[in-house]
């Protein structure tokens, strides 16, 4: 004999705990949640960086073979993101010029999502949603971005 589905009650203790528990987690400061935003996306992108630069002709065959990009030579293509890879993450990690770096890696995104791995828009959709929290966030008050807004803003 099954039982008839009982709905679940939560007891005014256990609903005012979970009240406090969502206002404490509101609470807390966005300089903090950016942090690990900025390493994260900085991280994915340093490590394609660095893959590409352990073998250089490896990179380059991948841009000529598997990535095709339109309107792009190939060693062209390798080169500009490269650069993007090495650049912005430092950019992202020290908070400075967040939102351009953000800006310049949600186009990357793009352009990997939809030329060179569409099938992989799992993962390009949380390297999306990070960038897009940083490009309309910024990096928050711990960051070089902060300090210089501060000293010429007042």
């Amino acid at each position: 004999m099954t039982r008839p589905h009982q709905p679940v009650t939560l007891s005014p203790l256990n609903s005012g705990r979970i009240m406090r528990l969502a206002g404490w987690l509101e609470r807390v400061p966005y300089a903090l949640l950016a942090i690990p935003l900025r390493i994260a996306v900085a991280t994915i992108f340093w490590n394609s960086a660095m893959t590409k630069l352990a073998n250089w002709e490896t990179a380059l065959d991948l841009f000529r073979d598997e990535y095709r990009l339109p309107l792009l030579p190939p060693e062209l293509a390798a080169y500009m993101a490269v650069s993007i890879e090495l650049t912005t993450p430092v950019l992202l990690i020290s908070g400075l010029a967040t939102r351009p770096a953000a800006f310049v890696l949600l186009g990357m995104t793009t352009v990997i999502e939809i030329f060179v791995y569409p099938q992989a828009w799992p993962t390009h959709i949380q390297w999306a949603a990070m960038l897009l929290v940083l490009l309309c966030r910024g990096a928050g008050s711990w960051s070089v971005d902060h300090w210089l807004r501060k000293r010429w803003i007042g």
